[in-house]
């Protein structure tokens, strides 16, 4: 085979696997919500989720919850794609569970605050009734819900209809094009060929797919944490036990003491969408360390809170005391 023909298959395959968010995909985010979680678990909740985990866990979720994203290409799982979002009018920054919950074909409770409430039931019905565990595989319903209450975090997992939460807008980081769901995706690999071969030409009008998803994580990273993402999550944990430790009980609760709460979360997020995703990053525009620097703070409290949320959630399906309805 030629070296140009060699070239050209490496080319589809870099692109095919960029398509389908194969080589990346938010991994750090999710790592880090549920990282998070782990710490501020009971300790019924500890032995209940690592009872519940694959054995290639080891015990521990943070490394199984980008596991959803990782399998939702496979045939078998496409029905599980629209459960990561949901998607709201254009301009109206605002979401309505009855009016917003729905797949493309307008199956009702099929997007992502439909599945944080569906496995949540899940697990509970389980807790509550060992005679439902048949009914359910306990450990995807765990490591679903653990995603899914990372995805609705991101603002843009809450973004508009008309963009696919910024799916198709093309904008481009510090020079380099991405799309503005994923101000993030693949920073790393690009910047060091770490995977790519040399002929790579870092400004390819790329499918990323999620500006926020990846990119504004990865250059913190690079900027602030010495590219350790440890290092990442013990600042965000500094924060909640100083600068936000008056917010952590707040972020815990949930109204109505129900079990699930994911609609004020969503209600969150397509404000924060509006005011810091969408705002300033139109089609074509380049975003650098204006957008970065004012958006970090965002993403850094999104993750924490989905952290505190995850682990407040699981508390409460796991807890002996007696639960309250409403999930």
């Amino acid at each position: 085979m030629s070296s140009s023909l060699r070239q050209w298959f490496a080319r589809v395959l870099v692109l095919t696997q960029l398509i389908n968010g194969a080589l990346c995909w938010g991994k750090e985010g999710h790592y880090t919500v549920c990282k998070i979680a782990e710490s501020y678990f009971e300790e019924e909740t500890v032995a209940a989720v690592k009872k519940l985990l694959p054995k290639s866990a080891d015990g521990d979720l943070a490394s199984v919850c980008s596991w959803p994203d990782e399998i939702k290409h496979h045939w078998q799982w496409r029905w599980t794609s629209p459960l990561h979002y949901v998607d709201t009018p254009d301009y109206r920054c605002n979401y309505e569970y009855c009016r917003d919950c729905h797949d493309t074909h307008k199956n009702q409770d099929r997007c992502v605050t439909g599945a944080i409430f569906n496995y949540t039931m899940q697990l509970m019905s389980a807790s509550e009734n060992s005679d439902t565990i048949v009914h359910y595989n306990l450990t995807e319903a765990l490591m679903f819900l653990s995603h899914f209450i990372g995805d609705i975090h991101q603002p843009l997992h809450v973004g508009f209809l008309g963009d696919e939460g910024g799916n198709t807008i093309t904008v481009r980081w510090y020079r380099r094009k991405t799309n503005l769901h994923h101000v993030s995706v693949c920073y790393r690999m690009l910047k060091e060929k770490v995977i790519f071969p040399d002929w790579i030409n870092y400004s390819y009008d790329l499918p990323m797919m999620k500006v926020w998803d990846n990119m504004i994580i990865e250059s913190a990273l690079k900027t602030y944490y010495n590219k350790s993402l440890p290092l990442m999550i013990e600042a965000l944990q500094a924060n909640l036990t100083n600068d936000w430790s008056n917010d952590v009980p707040l972020w815990e609760s949930c109204q109505l003491n129900q079990t699930a709460c994911p609609n004020p979360y969503a209600s969150e997020s397509i404000n924060l969408a509006c005011k810091y995703a969408y705002r300033n990053a139109t089609p074509g525009t380049t975003l650098g360390d204006d957008y970065f620097l004012s958006r970090l703070p965002i993403v850094e409290k999104r993750l924490a809170q989905g952290g505190i949320r995850l682990a407040a959630t699981l508390n409460r399906i796991f807890s002996s005391k007696p639960k309250h309805a409403g999930s």
